[in-house]
């Protein structure tokens, strides 16, 4: 009886060896798609974080300056710390009201890209903002204005087993001017680290 119950135990071990052999790619795969998809998700807060300082720092202003242009640029891609900063792109748009029953122009823009960044440039002064802005965010005819941001971020993924390569990702945020109506653009000095359409 003894010797039965020594030869179960021991196959019972050889059991749990196969059976961990089969289990374990699964556990591995399941492991690494949580890495895969929890840096990505940093990464995509980090990208929304941008796009909300970016707007922000330039609502908060009376006037904005080249300078100003120059500090929200450098504080927006510190955001990104440890990642790739030369892959993003900032587009930071002054839109104001035209009048009652007219659509919103965009009062000045600025642009600034990484060397290995999506292709950007400011939006053309007196143009209409592309995409439009969202309904309710600026009212026909009160004279105010919205300072919209857009971050442009190509991400690349470390793993690539569940997501693609590389991705674009694209997010725009708008604040509201705290101490004028409209933020003026003054070109003196002008932006170091990117371009501007005023």
């Amino acid at each position: 009886m003894r010797g039965l119950l020594a030869r179960f135990y021991y196959g019972a071990q050889g059991l749990a060896a196969v059976e961990f052999a089969f289990v374990l790619p699964i556990i591995l795969i399941m492991l690494l798609g949580l890495v895969e998809l929890s840096l990505a998700s940093a990464v995509r807060t980090q990208v929304i974080n941008m796009a909300s300082t970016a707007s922000d720092l330039v609502a908060q202003k009376s006037t904005a300056t080249g300078s100003d242009i120059d500090t929200s640029f450098a504080a927006t891609k510190a955001i990104l710390f440890p990642n790739d900063t030369t892959v993003a792109a900032i587009t930071i748009t002054s839109v104001i009201d035209a009048g009652a029953g007219k659509t919103p122009i965009i009062a000045w823009s600025c642009s600034m890209a990484g060397t290995n960044a999506v292709a950007t440039t400011p939006f053309t002064k007196g143009g209409n903002p592309n995409p439009a802005l969202p309904a309710g965010i600026l009212t026909a005819g009160s004279g105010g204005s919205v300072i919209w941001s857009r971050v442009t971020y190509k991400y690349k993924s470390a793993l690539t087993y569940f997501l693609p390569a590389t991705s674009t990702w694209t997010n725009d945020f708008y604040a509201k001017p705290r101490r004028v109506a409209q933020v003026p653009y003054t070109s003196s000095p002008a932006s170091a680290s990117g371009t501007c359409k005023f």
